[in-house]
């Protein structure tokens, strides 16, 4: 169950509020969707820019633009958050919440919503502050991890913590698999936490902060001196992305599924270069060399 940080019913907590909406792939789409049908006034979605894409290069807009052209609201694209910050305030909004929107937000933002800013972060705070953690998580070997409702600072993820839920990892979950659950659970738990946010007293960050860092894809070569428990994780954790990888030759072949037998990784799901994904042993009856994992 949600821990939730303690409410007072007095002044300040509205059913229905008057927001500005951060947001720009996909995974922040749900959250503006539950928003949207909780009855909320989002009258601003600020999203990245649209951003070429495809064979063709052609400008493409982002999930969250999308969603909110469906549902008419206004919204901004600017290349810097800090360009907007007159037009915000001068929208009196109650709150601004953040999902996943893929820059920081300057001070002079901050103070342009005088309520506040709240984010979904999808971790148990001040563990795992950050751009990835769902994947350090699994990469670590995290047996729970969990969603907070925070308020937004200037400094990274510092921000005092509303709600929290926590939730166990699975032992052959990956980390899109995860990353879809947390969604979910963020999206109900800020749904839920948003309309008491301004009369509650959220509770300050406790323990050691472990910062997130970037994924890169050369961390994800699959070293097969390496514990195969632990090779088994990096697989998880870079699926759906950057993906788990072999160097058969001079090319990269993409391990998508793992599992580990006798004290060795075997590999269940690959894609070579240019082709689609299929089972290990279809690509072994098609490959002349050695085994790369034997």
């Amino acid at each position: 169950m949600p821990r939730l940080a303690s409410v007072s019913t007095t002044s300040g907590s509205s059913d229905h509020v008057k927001l500005v909406y951060f947001g720009t792939p996909v995974a922040a789409v749900r959250s503006l969707e539950a928003l949207v049908d909780a009855g909320h006034e989002i009258v601003l979605v600020v999203t990245q820019p649209d951003r070429r894409r495809g064979r063709g290069n052609d400008l493409v807009a982002s999930p969250v633009k999308a969603a909110a052209l469906a549902h008419g609201i206004p919204i901004a694209t600017p290349v810097k958050a800090s360009e907007i910050v007159d037009d915000v305030r001068a929208l009196d909004v109650d709150l601004g919440v953040v999902v996943a929107f893929g820059q920081l937000l300057p001070a002079a933002l901050l103070d342009a919503i005088p309520g506040g800013l709240v984010n979904v972060h999808f971790s148990l705070l001040p563990r795992w502050r950050g751009a990835a953690p769902v994947e350090r998580a699994i990469l670590a070997g995290d047996a729970e991890t969990g969603v907070c409702v925070m308020g937004v600072e200037l400094s990274l993820d510092t921000g005092p913590v509303y709600a929290r839920e926590t939730v166990t990892i699975g032992d052959d979950e990956t980390a899109g698999e995860l990353h879809a659950r947390l969604v979910e659970i963020g999206t109900r738990l800020l749904v839920t936490t948003l309309p008491n946010v301004l009369a509650a007293t959220p509770e300050p960050q406790v323990g050691e902060p472990i910062y997130a860092e970037k994924l890169s894809v050369s961390e994800f070569e699959l070293d097969l001196t390496r514990p195969a428990t632990e090779l088994v994780r990096v697989v998880r954790a870079g699926n759906p992305r950057p993906g788990a990888w072999l160097a058969v030759g001079d090319a990269r072949l993409k391990v998508w599924r793992a599992h580990e037998e006798d004290g060795r990784l075997v590999p269940d799901e690959v894609q070579p270069p240019g082709k689609r994904a299929m089972p290990y042993v279809a690509w072994q009856a098609g490959h002349r060399g050695s085994d790369p994992v034997a």
